[in-house]
């Protein structure tokens, strides 16, 4: 199911205590009103970066109808949120909207070359994380149906390792295919066939914003497949160290990789 929903007016809520929604970006704390919508963008209540990619208008946020909201009021650019330690996952789409419904979202998204991550936090969230899914957070098992072979994460990781590497930043530089190409010091052929082939993977599982097509650039896919991967712990800072695996960049590549 997906939790993004058509934008459409609503009555805001009436009556009742409101829990308190805290964001957290670049290290700094936003306490959000409850009388009116907080904007993100390049301009608005937080004022993300003077980044011409970026929207004026991004995404607000706006407490309606008992829930938290978040809208992506923009026309051109989506974002990946994730809760429940990364179990669960939505591509919010320019003209969608959800509910936040965990104590804490992480929102991740890209504007040019560069990717972005904010975070929402409230001590009193309408759904909590079950059991299972905390005890396949923490352990060695994954809610992710999805097997990589080692080159396949290895190309991720590339495209992901300012990201992974960050100490408290909230803005990274992507790498662009030839730079991660030469981290891994892969041919370009080489490099290309295998983001197909993870980019063909994901789409298959129901992944959005990978498929390659008219109007999608390969910049775009590169940027959604970094959100998905590390929004969804796909690959984490622990496989930082498979970049520079010796027995993996003497490996001979076969064509199904």
């Amino acid at each position: 199911m997906n939790p993004a929903a058509s934008l459409e007016d609503a009555d805001a809520a009436g009556g009742g205590s409101v829990a308190p929604l805290r964001l957290e970006f670049a290290g700094e704390w936003h306490d959000l009103p409850v009388d009116r919508p907080f904007i993100i963008g390049r301009e608005g209540d937080l004022e993300i970066d003077d980044n011409p990619y970026l929207h004026r208008h991004f995404l607000e946020l706006q407490h309606r109808d008992g829930f938290w909201w978040l809208a992506n009021v923009g026309v051109r650019l989506a974002a990946t949120i994730s809760s429940a330690g990364g179990a669960v996952q939505s591509w919010l789409s320019p003209g969608a909207r959800m509910p936040l419904v965990f104590e804490r979202s992480v929102i991740v998204f890209t504007a040019g070359p560069v990717t972005y991550e904010l975070s929402l936090h409230t001590e009193e969230a309408p759904y909590e994380v079950s059991r299972q899914v905390q005890a396949s957070m923490s352990g060695e098992t994954t809610v992710m149906p999805a097997s990589f072979t080692p080159l396949q994460k290895q190309l991720m990781v590339a495209l992901a390792e300012p990201m992974l590497r960050r100490e408290g930043v909230s803005m990274n530089e992507l790498p662009s295919s030839s730079a991660a190409a030469r981290r891994l010091g892969w041919t370009m052929s080489k490099f290309n066939r295998k983001l197909d082939n993870v980019c063909d993977k994901l789409d298959r599982m129901g992944v959005q914003g990978l498929r390659g097509g008219a109007g999608k650039l390969a910049t775009n896919r590169r940027a959604r497949l970094v959100e998905y991967a590390v929004t969804s712990h796909v690959i984490t800072r622990a496989d930082l160290p498979i970049l520079d695996d010796e027995t993996l960049r003497n490996r001979a590549d076969p064509e199904g990789d």
